[in-house]
């Protein structure tokens, strides 16, 4: 997500480490002390402006969530969203998507979620994508044996290629939908602030879950 660089948003990062990492190598293996109790811990990558991660966080409080974010700014829009919420199982990285096992230890995510990436549409842009074979790889090795991953997006290009992409890494699928905001799998389900716009244009949003084999 790009947004006009607000000049507050870095000094608000660095004078909330109780809220976001800047150096999320430090926590690597040991990201449970960012909670108040340990539990199955869910990461979201690019989570924007963070409305996706926290109503997951006030939604499921059995579950610890991490929201990862590049863009200082958007990281800081979000955290400051969040503080007032006093969520105990929350907490906010500024970091690159790319390199997870620099952040954390081989099998320590439970649960990973993709939404509305930047679809990178051209061709010699492919490996950018959160759903090339690179990325599919490091995934696998900061989840748990088996872990899935949740896909959501407006772009059917990049649905198609994440189908594609996640079929040929040996994953299995557990869902698909098409039009998400008219199936079942809609109830319950906590939108993003990309989602709710395009939602309400009429644009169907796609969804996929998917596990390793392995």
């Amino acid at each position: 997500m790009r947004v006009k660089h607000k000049k507050w948003a870095e000094p608000y990062l660095e004078s909330h480490p109780e809220l976001i990492s800047l150096n999320p190598a430090e926590f690597k293996g040991n990201w449970q002390s960012r909670f108040e109790k340990a539990q199955p811990l869910h990461l979201e990558v690019g989570m924007g402006k963070g409305q996706f991660i926290i109503g997951m966080a006030k939604k499921y409080p059995q579950y610890n969530f991490i929201g990862l974010e590049i863009e200082s700014t958007v990281a800081a829009i979000a955290a400051k969203k969040a503080e007032p919420e006093h969520l105990p199982n929350l907490t906010f990285v500024r970091a690159d998507g790319a390199g997870l096992d620099t952040y954390f230890a081989d099998g320590e995510i439970d649960q990973l979620y993709l939404n509305f990436s930047d679809p990178w549409p051209k061709t010699r842009h492919e490996k950018r994508r959160l759903t090339y074979k690179s990325f599919l790889a490091n995934y696998q090795q900061v989840l748990v044996p088996k872990g899935s991953i949740e896909f959501k997006t407006d772009n059917m290009g990049l649905f198609q290629y994440s189908l594609t992409s996640l079929n040929n890494y040996g994953m299995i699928f557990d869902g698909v939908w098409l039009d998400l905001h008219h199936s079942d799998e809609n109830e319950g389900n906590v939108e993003t602030e990309y989602e709710q716009k395009f939602a309400a244009k009429g644009q169907p949003i796609y969804k996929l879950r998917a596990h390793f084999a392995k």
